[in-house]
C-alpha cells in the first residue's frame, strides 16, 4: 500500500482503539514520524491527513523545512535534543517532545526568552528505568514541573515516554498504565506555565495499547512509510 492508504489504515485503527476505550478519536493526534523520508513523502503524508509531522534529527528537519516540506501541518521535534542544537529548534518546532533534563529546560527557556517566544515542551519520562535512555524518572516529575514553572519562555504541555522494546504490545501495558497515572495525578496540581494537555506515547507496534491508556499523541513512522533501513526509534 502507498502512504495515503497506510495513513487511512492507521487512522481507522486509532478510531477503533479510541472507541474501545470510550474516547473520541478526534482527541487523538496522529504524529507522522518522518525521519529518513524526503520532502515529497512528507507532503504525501500531510495530504493524506496526518495531524502533525515529527522529526527527530535537527539537520534533517532544517533541510526539509527549507524545502517547505511541512506546509499544512504543525511540526514537532520528537527526538533527543542536545543543548547545542536548541537554538535551531526553538520557535521552529511547535512542540518539543523530549525535554529530558533540568539543564535542557533551562537552555530552552533562555533561548526562547531571548527571542520573545514561549516554547511548548513535553517532559520525557524514562518510565522503564532504562540506563540507555534519557529522561526524568517518574519520581522526578513533580520537581521538574516545579522547576519549569519558574522559567520564562517555557510552557510544559504534558508528558512523553518510550517504554522498553517489547515483543507483544500488551507487554508495555504496565508502563502505559503508570504514565497515565502520572499524567492524571500531576494534571491535578497547579503550576505556573504548566498544563497537562498531551500524553505522547505509542508507536507503530503498540499505539492502540497506548490509546487505551490515555495517549493523545501517537508517533507513527513504520506503519505510514514502511520499514526504515535502520531502527524504529520514535516510530
Amino acid at each position: 500500500m502507498g502512504i495515503a492508504e497506510n495513513v487511512a489504515a492507521v487512522k481507522a485503527r486509532i478510531a477503533d482503539a479510541a472507541a474501545a476505550a470510550g474516547r473520541d478519536p478526534a482527541d487523538i493526534l496522529l504524529v507522522a514520524a518522518t525521519k529518513m523520508n524526503d520532502a515529497n513523502r512528507v507532503r504525501e503524508a500531510i495530504a493524506a491527513g496526518v495531524d502533525v509531522c515529527g522529526e527527530n534529527r535537527v539537520q534533517e528537519m532544517l533541510e526539509k523545512q527549507a524545502l517547505g516540506a511541512y506546509a499544512g501541518a504543525p511540526l514537532h521535534f520528537i527526538g533527543h535534543l542536545q543543548k547545542n542544537k536548541v537554538k535551531q529548534v526553538v520557535g521552529l518546532a511547535a512542540l518539543i517532545h523530549g525535554a529530558d533534563s533540568l539543564p535542557l529546560l533551562a537552555t530552552v527557556s533562555r533561548v526562547a526568552a531571548q527571542r520573545g517566544l514561549v516554547q511548548d515542551v513535553l517532559l520525557e519520562v524514562n518510565v522503564g528505568g532504562e540506563l540507555s535512555k534519557a529522561g526524568f524518572s517518574p519520581e522526578e516529575i513533580p520537581q521538574a514541573l516545579e522547576f519549569a514553572s519558574s522559567l520564562p519562555g517555557l510552557r510544559v504541555r504534558g508528558l512523553m515516554a518510550i517504554p522498553p522494546i517489547c515483543t507483544f504490545p500488551e507487554e508495555n501495558r504496565p508502563f502505559f498504565c503508570r504514565m497515565e497515572k502520572l499524567f492524571v495525578d500531576n494534571g491535578e496540581k497547579k503550576y505556573d506555565n504548566v498544563s497537562m494537555d498531551f500524553l505522547s506515547m505509542g508507536m507503530s507496534g503498540d499505539f492502540t495499547e497506548a490509546i487505551a491508556w490515555g495517549a493523545n499523541l501517537v508517533r507513527i513512522g513504520t506503519a505510514i512509510f514502511g520499514a526504515r533501513p535502520t531502527g524504529k526509534e520514535n516510530g
